[in-house]
């Protein structure tokens, strides 16, 4: 079965304006970067033709990627009004219990994952703890420097 990939709206139509793009304009460019190269002879010596046609593979692998994504895309729900457990889509604020700064997150599926952006995915460990928890839990998430225990005090 292949993998689902939760998505919100917004970040399909990125993927599939990613993908027009990627079909028209840039294979465009790569394939006039082949001809280019070609131009210039002895294609066993020709570093030139070399790069293209790596540029070539990368942009085929990243077009099949952004397919398979998009054919296996899951649409996240955006449920009007506050849940009482956090879910894909929840915006988050949570106390880290050892420092008492107060951080604010939102879980995302896998793609849409930035972390310095405050988008965290429901499949890394911080997102697998929050997932399920309401106001006022304790969450613990296991990290390389110990268990790091966050209090979650509110949930949108």
């Amino acid at each position: 079965m292949a993998k689902e990939f939760k998505l919100s709206e917004d970040r399909l139509k990125e993927l599939k304006e990613e993908l027009d793009y990627l079909r028209t304009v840039r294979e465009k460019e790569v394939a006039e970067q082949i001809k280019e190269a070609r131009s210039f002879g002895d294609l066993s010596e020709n570093s030139e033709y070399d790069e293209a046609k790596n540029e070539q593979g990368k942009l085929y692998s990243r077009i099949a990627e952004v397919e398979n994504i998009i054919a296996n895309a899951v649409i996240i729900e955006e449920i009007e009004g506050a849940s009482l457990h956090v879910r894909i889509g929840s915006k988050v604020k949570v106390k880290d219990m050892e420092c008492g700064d107060i951080e604010e997150y939102t879980i995302v599926g896998s793609q849409e994952a930035d972390p310095m952006q405050g988008r965290i995915s429901e499949d890394a460990p911080f997102g697998k703890a929050l997932i399920g928890a309401s106001v006022g839990d304790t969450i613990r998430v296991e990290a390389p420097m110990g268990i790091l225990e966050y209090e979650l005090i509110d949930l949108d």
